[in-house]
């Protein structure tokens, strides 16, 4: 069974986990909760990214109940579309899967 894709739903993985700095972006708190990323690992350059790798997980969190401005400041931060793009990525959560977006690296990340 497919699951529901959550438009108001981001998984972190790098500087996003650190709730200070989620609330510098955003300028509030939003609720988290544990996820993992099943076929990812992550990676670093000058940037945190994410990228596919067999037998590989990413242990993130879920950003909860984003609005139209928190989306605005996060693709700000995360240079869309300069350096990540913001796609839909299905995560495993304690309550099972969970659709939700994900910004990964464009080639241009990954060079830095």
């Amino acid at each position: 069974m497919a699951t529901e894709h959550d438009p108001h739903a981001l998984f972190v993985y790098g500087s996003l986990l650190a709730e200070e700095m989620r609330e510098r972006i955003l300028g509030h708190r939003v609720e988290v909760i544990e996820a993992r990323l099943p076929g990812f690992q992550r990676r670093r350059g000058k940037y945190y990214y994410i990228a596919s790798a067999e037998g590989a997980e990413t242990v993130g969190m879920i950003m909860l109940g984003l609005t139209a401005e928190d989306w605005r400041r996060l693709d700000e931060y995360e240079e869309v579309p300069l350096l990540y793009s913001r796609e839909e990525i299905e995560v495993v959560t304690s309550d099972g899967p969970r659709r939700c977006w994900v910004y990964l690296p464009t080639p241009n990340c990954m060079k830095q």
